[in-house]
């Protein structure tokens, strides 16, 4: 199996009802992907950067996309994103901030950092539904990620 027929969707999010939320959310959107769960910004970057209890998994296979809450113990979301765009394994994934954040700091930071999109978390499941929908339909559908190799031959 190719890394792009995995279309792994890395959800980092401490928040278990969030978590089953989003579960829920790309269920009823038909959105089959593995989803797997980092609980803290750390076992993100675990994950991500394959170490830590994550050392020994395929290297190779990488998440279509990054959702990422910014409010994380450990490290928190911010930090994990500037981890990621300094690292040549992981500058280009797209990572998409989902969070409730309204802080003007938190958008412009994001940003600033390199996230592809900042996305409030919608309270109410019928929107936050809808939200779901969209972000598989563009990120794992639509878009064209880059080379898993970075374009090399």
């Amino acid at each position: 199996m190719t890394q792009k027929d995995r279309h792994i969707i890395l959800l980092v999010e401490d928040n278990a009802d969030d978590v089953e939320l989003t579960r829920r959310a790309f269920e009823k959107s038909n959105i089959a992907n593995e989803l797997v769960v980092a609980r803290d910004g750390q076992e993100a970057l675990d994950y991500l950067l394959v170490t830590g209890a994550y050392a020994g998994r395929d290297p190779m296979v990488m998440p279509a996309v990054v959702l990422l809450d910014l409010k994380l113990p450990k490290i928190n979301g911010l930090e994990v994103l500037r981890h990621v765009r300094t690292d040549a394994r992981t500058k280009r994934l797209p990572v998409v901030i989902l969070t409730t954040s309204t802080e003007d700091k938190d958008v412009i930071g994001s940003y600033d950092l390199g996230a592809n999109i900042f996305i409030r978390k919608p309270v109410d499941f019928a929107q936050f539904l809808d939200a779901a929908r969209q972000l598989g339909l563009y990120w794992l559908v639509l878009n064209e990620p880059p080379p898993a190799n970075g374009g090399k031959r």
